[in-house]
């Protein structure tokens, strides 16, 4: 496959390179404990934070508390010590969780209705903008950090295999989750049930979700598939967010699933899930050779 081109770090800037690692193990840790505080705090487990939502929409959030709790908290925290230890797949694992933590979280402290439903998550919004500040630094700090590493080469047939899964993943998001509601929401006389519910949270996921999340996919499905120069760094770049998305939303599939909620589908459920099984397999292939000969 194309790869992309190696600079090794001279010695001069050693001192450089170590003082960024200990700034991002500091802030991957304190990601790590926040994105678990935000998971206690909610509906998952105390009920605290009480979200400006309906009931079906507070399943999602509970879902996808289950899943940063399970998964997106451990990550951060790994990275975190892998990064003091200034170990070369830190700034990789470092991403999954600030780019996670990045979309999850503006839509937690956005996505509430103030005027339709009750609740106090407003008064969580320090909690929310520090965690997207926090992942917001973590995420440039690690792009740069992996663009000057000396990563493993990645078989070509696991970059084509992710590319192609990517543009998969990227095509139900819009053909299969996405547009059908949308058509809807802007042509019925009559809203669904779901739109009506939550308007704001409609509107606001259907946004970041083709406006973000559908391009980046393509464009890193695309990258890999014609094994670009960029290929390379986007294997380690995008296949932890990929994975820890994907077991969020499959978090949420669940939980609404177990519910009864009228929103929830067998068909979606079962393809998030079949989605995050495959996007976890790929990290765990991809971050393993960062573990190699180490």
């Amino acid at each position: 496959m194309a790869s992309t081109t190696i600079r090794r770090t001279s010695s001069e800037h050693a001192p450089v390179r170590t003082d960024r690692f200990r700034l991002l193990g500091t802030l991957a840790a304190l990601l790590g404990i926040g994105a678990a505080a935000v998971s206690l705090l909610g509906p998952l487990v105390a009920g605290i934070i009480e979200y400006h939502v309906s009931d079906g929409a507070l399943d999602q959030v509970a879902g996808g508390d289950a899943a940063a709790l399970l998964l997106v908290a451990p990550t951060s925290l790994a990275a975190g010590i892998l990064a003091l230890r200034r170990h070369r797949a830190a700034p990789a694992m470092a991403l999954g969780p600030s780019v996670y933590s990045l979309y999850m979280y503006s839509q937690l402290a956005l996505g509430n209705d103030i005027g339709r439903h009750p609740g106090n998550s407003e008064q969580f919004f320090p909690l929310f903008l520090a965690l997207v500040v926090l992942a917001g630094a973590i995420t440039v700090i690690a792009l740069v950090e992996l663009r000057a590493a000396e990563l493993p080469p990645i078989r070509s047939s696991i970059a084509r295999g992710l590319g192609a899964f990517l543009l998969v993943v990227a095509f139900f998001l819009t053909f299969g989750l996405h547009l059908p509601g949308l058509i809807d929401a802007l042509g019925a006389t009559t809203p669904s049930s779901e739109y009506a519910a939550d308007p704001v949270v409609f509107w606001l996921v259907k946004m970041m979700d083709l406006g973000f999340v559908v391009p980046a996919l393509v464009w890193a499905g695309v990258s890999l598939l014609k094994q670009r120069p960029t290929a390379h760094l986007l294997a380690f770049a995008g296949v932890g967010w990929t994975a820890l998305l994907g077991s969020s939303v499959a978090g949420m599939a669940v939980v609404m699933q177990l519910k009864g909620d009228p929103a929830a589908s067998t068909v979606n459920t079962m393809a998030f899930g079949s989605f995050a099984a495959i996007a976890v397999g790929f990290a765990i292939t991809t971050y393993r050779t960062l573990f190699d000969n180490r």
